[in-house]
C-alpha cells in the first residue's frame, strides 16, 4: 500500500457552524429584502435565491423549506401590492421557484453526500475503503508527531481463504470477508479506522494506543473471528471455520517542523508502520496462521 498526500480532495468540507449559517442566512435575506423594496426590480428579487440555496446546502430539507418561505414572505412586503394576493404570472413564478429552489438545492446535497459516502466507503464490509483510509492515517501520524504521541496500525487478512472459495465458491468467501469486516467494525475503538484495502486484507489504525493496547485489540479481533459461527452462501459453519492471522505495530512518530518537509516525512512514517506491520502478518502466517504477532 502506497500512502500519498493527493486523496484529501475528497475529503468533506468542513460545513459552517449552525449559528453562522442561520446569521448568514438571515443577513442575506435582509439585505436582499431592503433592495427589493427600494428597486422592486426583478433582477434584484433573483438574489433571494442565493440565502435559499445557502440553507438548503446546509440545513438541507428543512433549510430549503424555510429559507423558500422566508422569502416568499419578505418579497409580499417589499411588493405591497402583492399582499392582495392578486398575482401576475411573474409572481406566481418567481414564488414557485423560491421553494422549489431550496427543496431541489436540499435534495442535491443530500445526494453529494451520499456519493461521497459511497465513494469512501467499502461496498462489502461497510469499512473505510483506501481513499478514505489514506489521509486519516496520515492525520494520525501528524497528531502523534505534534503531541508526541504514539499510534498502533493492524494489518490483517483471512486465513485460508482460497480454500473456501475453491470448496464452496466465491459467494462464501465474499461473506466470509464481509463477516470479518462487521466484526472489525463493531469491536475496534469508535476514534480507530478499519479499512479493507485488498481482498480479503484489511488495517486498522489506532491513534493514541500502545503496542500492549494493539496487541489487546487484535487478538480479541483474533478471538472474535475464531468463535463465531458464520453463514455463507445459505450454510451454516462451525465455530473455528474463519481465522485471521494480524501484524501488530506501535509507532511514535519524530516530533520536528511544520510545513512540506514534515507533510512528507509523515508520509514517510506512515508507510514504514504499514511495512512493518505487514512484515508482522507474514510473520503471523509463517507460524501457522490465527495468530497475532507485534512488530
Amino acid at each position: 500500500m502506497r500512502l500519498t498526500t493527493s486523496h484529501d480532495r475528497f475529503a468533506a468540507p468542513a460545513p459552517l457552524s449552525s449559528s453562522l449559517a442561520s446569521v448568514l442566512v438571515t443577513g442575506a435575506l435582509l439585505v436582499v429584502f431592503v433592495v427589493d423594496r427600494a428597486t422592486t426590480a426583478a433582477p434584484v428579487q433573483h438574489l433571494y435565491y442565493l440565502p435559499i440555496i445557502l440553507a438548503g446546502v446546509r440545513f438541507r430539507i428543512r433549510g430549503g423549506i424555510l429559507g423558500g418561505l422566508s422569502a416568499t414572505l419578505l418579497y409580499h412586503v417589499a411588493n405591497p401590492h402583492l399582499l392582495t394576493f392578486r398575482y401576475e404570472e411573474s409572481d406566481l413564478v418567481q414564488i414557485a421557484l423560491f421553494l422549489a429552489v431550496g427543496v431541489i438545492t436540499a435534495r442535491l446535497a443530500d445526494d453529494a453526500d451520499r456519493l461521497r459516502q459511497l465513494a469512501l466507503t467499502d461496498d462489502l464490509t461497510g469499512l473505510h475503503n483506501l481513499r478514505s483510509f489514506e489521509p486519516r492515517l496520515l492525520a494520525f501520524v501528524r497528531t502523534a508527531r505534534a503531541g508526541r504521541t504514539s499510534l498502533v496500525l493492524l494489518v490483517l487478512d483471512v486465513d485460508r481463504l482460497k480454500l473456501l472459495n475453491d470448496r464452496y465458491g466465491h459467494l462464501a468467501g465474499a461473506e466470509a470477508v464481509r463477516t470479518v469486516g462487521q466484526i472489525i467494525g463493531q469491536r475496534i475503538p469508535a476514534d480507530a479506522i478499519g479499512c479493507r484495502y485488498g481482498g480479503d486484507e484489511f488495517v486498522v489504525a489506532v491513534p493514541r494506543s500502545d503496542a500492549f493496547q494493539g496487541y489487546r485489540l487484535a487478538d480479541d479481533l483474533r478471538h472474535a473471528v475464531h468463535t463465531c459461527a458464520p453463514v455463507l452462501a445459505g450454510h451454516s459453519f462451525p465455530a473455528g471455520t474463519l481465522t485471521i492471522s494480524v501484524g501488530v505495530v506501535s509507532a511514535s512518530p519524530e516530533h520536528g517542523a511544520e510545513g512540506t518537509d514534515a507533510l512528507r516525512r509523515d508520509a514517510e512514517s506512515a508507510e514504514a508502520v504499514f511495512r512493518a506491520a505487514d512484515a508482522a502478518l507474514y510473520l503471523a502466517k509463517a507460524k501457522g496462521r490465527n495468530q497475532v504477532c507485534v512488530a
